[in-house]
């Protein structure tokens, strides 16, 4: 499942191009990291608000598709940010709450690693709703 997982990131131009890792993949979880370079900070020196939403979100995706076992997309998401992320990487852990045959409700933390100690920088929950008609 963690070959297939990271064969589809690698398809997904957005997420090579911020470099994103999948670090983790089984049934209803997924970890998704990201190396913090300049790039992708803002002002102030912490991450993109829009680059910890874009990990909340693709991980969040790879756990509900994990649960259903099937292609997915991102039907909606709620972020809320707690910290700032300052610090080195985002490391981004979903697990799937819920699925049926046709959706999942995921919720995911993100975290900030810097000197080698996680903090909390944000939490998410989304719904993931499957492509096409699958089987």
């Amino acid at each position: 499942m963690l070959a297939w997982g990271r064969e589809v990131l690698a398809d997904q131009p957005f997420s090579v191009l911020l470099g994103a890792e999948l670090a983790a993949m089984s049934p209803g979880r997924a970890e998704l990291r990201l190396p913090l370079r300049q790039a992708l900070r803002q002002q102030h020196g912490f991450a993109h608000g829009g680059v910890v939403s874009y990990l909340a979100d693709n991980a969040l995706t790879y756990a509900g598709g994990a649960a259903m076992a099937a292609p997915v997309v991102t039907s909606e998401f709620k972020i809320n940010y707690v910290r700032p992320a300052i610090g080195d990487l985002l490391v981004a852990r979903a697990e799937c709450v819920s699925h049926g045959r046709q959706q999942a409700v995921v919720r995911c933390d993100v975290f900030v690693v810097k000197d080698g100690e996680e903090k909390l920088c944000a939490v998410a929950q989304g719904t993931i709703a499957r492509l096409g008609e699958a089987a």
